[in-house]
């Protein structure tokens, strides 16, 4: 890790707002067969919508859900907002036998069973993607941060790219597929990255210079806006915000709001660096996709690249290098308790740890594969369903 010092600039920044929205996509999944309930009903949908103001709609494959908190000023309202939507989604959803799973993919249903949301956007993604699109059956985390100045959310998003694999590492929730223990902790990733214009994004020295890039795009008629970049973090074509998009979603509604804080936190680090004139040092995409991979892979379990020292680090000593950094940060946006809760991601594990122990656990006892992967998604339902 590292920043260095920049030449001081005559541009002078408003503060940020730093607003706070949370997208969360889930699986719809039968109560008696734990399956993916392929075709759930239009009235689940209906229903959460007009009970949570519109903030729940459907996703690419009929069997997702999405969520979306309203725009929150703290922490601590995001929490509360994604909590009501959580609650929502599973009591409606438990009328029609369904229940929601907050995991990243399902642990043993199979994509080719799966039909597509008949909306035109999906239509178009389906022409031109064919079975990259339909292979798709993976749900993630995206956290908006409100930054309206075009130049500043270029300039932190050239930064904070090299703290995506940290944030990818406390979220994992995806270690199987369809029926397989892949042996990575997030393997969304391996399906999500088949699709073109995701990953790291790249540098761009100012906005202009990033509009260059999407207007050639738009205008060779390859994509119709910025919505089709599916980077790992975005400037959002719609909405003033720097949106990360890399995570999974996590099963624990307190993980997911632990990593969105720390996201806040990272960019108003950043933010403050800049107004001291001072700016996080520019790795090479290459370096960072290696600690993409390894938080794909090894989740918190085997350390990531500090490449300011040139070595690999343990999670735990990463954590207490960042909270360091963001202490001041996370005191003046008021999350310092969910920053805090990182803590116990370390110790406890992510989803996708405790997803593998239960595994583990149920073929000791002797049940078959079959059996052990419903347990799991037993324990996905319950602990989705916890948002108290």
């Amino acid at each position: 890790m590292g920043f260095t010092r920049c030449g001081s600039s005559d541009i002078a920044y408003t503060e940020p707002p730093f607003t706070i929205g949370i997208e969360e996509e889930y699986l719809l999944v039968d109560k008696e067969t734990r399956d993916v309930a392929s075709d759930p009903p239009e009235a689940l949908f209906e229903t959460c919508q007009k009970r949570v103001e519109g903030l729940v709609t459907h996703e690419f494959l009929k069997a997702q859900i999405e969520v979306n908190t309203k725009v929150c000023e703290t922490v601590a309202e995001a929490r509360e907002s994604l909590a009501v939507i959580r609650k929502t989604v599973v009591e409606v959803a438990g009328q029609y036998g369904l229940a929601p799973i907050a995991a990243s993919t399902h642990p043993f249903s199979h994509w080719q069973e799966q039909t597509h949301t008949e909306k035109e956007r999906y239509d178009v993604i389906a022409r031109d993607l064919q079975t990259v699109v339909r292979r798709l059956m993976t749900c993630g985390m995206h956290v908006h941060v409100g930054i309206d100045n075009d130049e500043l959310r270029i300039d932190l998003l050239n930064q904070v790219s090299y703290f995506l694999p940290h944030l990818l590492a406390f979220s994992t929730s995806s270690p199987f597929w369809q029926g397989e223990d892949t042996g990575l902790k997030s393997y969304r990733l391996s399906v999500f990255d088949e699709l073109p214009r995701t990953g790291i994004p790249n540098v761009f020295e100012s906005w202009p210079e990033y509009r260059r890039h999407v207007d050639a795009l738009v205008g060779a008629g390859l994509i119709e806006d910025a919505t089709k970049l599916w980077w790992d973090v975005r400037p959002s074509d719609r909405f003033p915000t720097l949106e990360m998009r890399i995570t999974d979603v996590c099963t624990w509604v307190d993980d997911a709001v632990a990593v969105a804080a720390l996201y806040l936190c990272v960019l108003r680090m950043l933010y403050r660096l800049k107004k001291e004139n001072q700016r996080w040092r520019q790795y090479a995409s290459m370096l960072i996709e290696e600690n993409r991979w390894r938080a794909q892979r090894y989740g918190l379990d085997e350390g990531l690249v500090d490449f300011g020292k040139g070595e690999i680090v343990p999670c735990t000593r990463l954590l207490e290098e960042i909270q360091e950094l963001i202490h001041e940060d996370a005191e003046a946006l008021g999350c310092t308790s969910e920053i805090g809760h990182l803590e116990t991601i370390i110790k406890d594990g992510t989803s996708a740890h405790r997803q593998l122990a239960v595994y583990s656990v149920a073929l000791s006892r002797g049940a078959s594969r079959e059996e052990a992967l419903i347990e799991v998604v037993d324990r996905l339902i319950e602990e989705t369903r916890k948002t108290d």
